[in-house]
């Protein structure tokens, strides 16, 4: 029978080599330094400033942020030669916010459902155009499709309005002026949401909608401030309304919407009470992602 026992003149096997953890550190501190906010303020910086803030040697870091580039962690301006946070460091933390945001918000949103019995959504903002990232149908819904993956013109829906209310009044306006004739995106075979079909536009001759231009976008979006959340009536989707409430992160910033839609028949005489019920939610749930509970 084999001896499993050491002797006293064996020696333990040598541990497996650990992987050399340096070059993936200096890669890390690279990346905090071109994610100051001096950098950001001055357009990123070149090789010889991020050398000096490292104390690290130049031909290391060039070599360093070449390959950082190569896998679009950084990027390089071709006119000032300066390295900035990259589309695939934002791209990779985006697909991780979103996973995360869409994991925690199932409860919430069937919360929402089982409240009001009407279908619920969490939505972002993506450009001009409001995402849809996961939706709870109510048994109201004649169809088992969700609206995961279609967008909507953001300033026509109550959440893309939700979406863009925590902004300052110079970047809100740059976005209205880039987005705001944009009309609504919808995914090939899109479903029709709680049977009713979907408007091509905005309802431009059954009433007046509240938002119509610049000037009204602001005060609805004074008005979402206020109250804590926004309403549509039958401005996107004939005979359909609608509420959304904020998500907010921990540093306060809207990240996401609590949408629920159905039609006026069943919803518009309760259209207030939903809202508030989406509020107290989407507020449960922002505490939830770390965002400091408010009164």
């Amino acid at each position: 029978m084999q001896n499993n026992t050491l002797g006293r003149d064996s020696q333990p096997a040598p541990a497996p080599p650990r992987r050399n953890s340096a070059g993936l550190r200096r890669d890390f501190e690279i990346l905090e330094i071109l994610g100051s906010p001096e950098a950001e303020a001055s357009g990123g910086f070149g090789v010889l400033r991020v050398a000096q803030l490292s104390g690290r040697d130049k031909g290391l870091v060039s070599r360093t942020l070449a390959t950082l580039a190569e896998f679009g962690l950084v990027s390089r301006d071709e006119v000032t030669q300066n390295y900035r946070l990259g589309y695939q460091l934002y791209a990779l933390a985006a697909r991780t916010l979103e996973s995360r945001l869409v994991r925690a918000s199932v409860p919430y949103l069937r919360r929402v459902v089982t409240a009001t019995h009407e279908t619920t959504h969490l939505c972002v903002l993506r450009g001009g155009n409001v995402l849809t990232l996961a939706s709870e149908l109510s048994e109201y819904a004649f169809r088992g499709l969700g609206w995961e993956g279609v967008s909507t013109a953001a300033w026509r829906t109550s959440s893309g309005r939700v979406l863009v209310s925590d902004w300052a009044e110079d970047d809100l306006k740059r976005w209205y002026e880039a987005h705001g004739s944009d009309e609504p995106v919808t995914s090939p075979g899109a479903p029709v949401l709680l049977g009713t079909a979907m408007a091509p536009a905005a309802r431009e001759n059954d009433g007046v909608p509240l938002v119509t231009d610049f000037e009204s976008l602001k005060r609805e979006v004074a008005h979402i401030r206020r109250r804590g959340y926004a309403t549509v009536d039958e401005e996107f989707e004939k005979g359909v309304v609608g509420v959304s409430a904020p998500v907010f992160d921990f540093r306060r910033n809207i990240i996401a919407a609590i949408n629920v839609s159905a039609p006026k028949t069943r919803l518009g005489t309760h259209l207030h009470e939903a809202g508030a019920l989406a509020a107290r939610v989407a507020a449960e749930l922002s505490v939830q992602l770390g965002a400091p509970p408010t009164s």
